[in-house]
Formats: C-alpha cells, sequence, structure tokens
C-alpha cells in the first residue's frame, strides 16, 4: 500500500502549501517541470522531508507519469525538495501548450497533508 493512500490527517496535519516557503513550479528546458518545495527552517524541512509522503510513488499518481520518470533531490543545505518530472501533454510553448512557463504546476501539491 501506497504510504499516503490510506492517510488520515489529524490536528497536527498541516498543508504542504502552509509549511512551505515557496512552493512553485517552472520550466526545466522545453522537455520537464521543476517543482521548488522550499522551507523557512531545518525543522520543518525535517519533518516534510521524513514524513516520506513526497516520493516517487506520489509524484507519478498525481502527475500521470511514469514512476521511473520522477526525480526529486533533497537540498539540506537550502532546506529544499526539488522535483522533476516530464512534460506529459506538449513541449513548452508549442500549440495547444496552457502553461508555456509551467508556472502552474505546482497546485496537485498545495493540499497534501503533512503529519
Amino acid at each position: 500500500m501506497k504510504p499516503y493512500a490510506n492517510y488520515l490527517s489529524n490536528e497536527n496535519s498541516e498543508k504542504l502549501y502552509d509549511l512551505a516557503k515557496v512552493l512553485r513550479s517552472k520550466n526545466a528546458g522545453p522537455l520537464f517541470v521543476t517543482l521548488d518545495i522550499i522551507f523557512e527552517d531545518k525543522n520543518t524541512y525535517l519533518r516534510v522531508k521524513e514524513s516520506g509522503l513526497i516520493n516517487n510513488s506520489y509524484i507519478s499518481e498525481k502527475y500521470n507519469v511514469e514512476e521511473d520518470d520522477v526525480k526529486i533531490i533533497n537540498f539540506d543545505a537550502a532546506f529544499a525538495i526539488k522535483v522533476t518530472i516530464p512534460r506529459i501533454t506538449c513541449l513548452s510553448g508549442s500549440p495547444g501548450d496552457t502553461d508555456v512557463y509551467g508556472a502552474q504546476q505546482h497546485t496537485p501539491l498545495i493540499d497534501l497533508m503533512i503529519p
């Protein structure tokens, strides 16, 4: 079972959106999108990182990409987590692209509840 599939929030849980100082997405070239999650302090960063909820399986499901295509990098010194995924609809700037800069792709993460 996926670690988040049966997760029930409790009074100590908070949304990732409320914990992160920065939660954004942007293009990483024409083929990829990067999700940046940056925290104000070490304790908050470690709380999210050690929860294990931001993982390849979760990102794969939320963004409809293959688990093997998800790259997650934890930057301990910067209190940050960087996630890179392929763009699945079209190349950046190509006809039909509704988010040329990749700036609206972080929204599936905002309601993730962190214990």
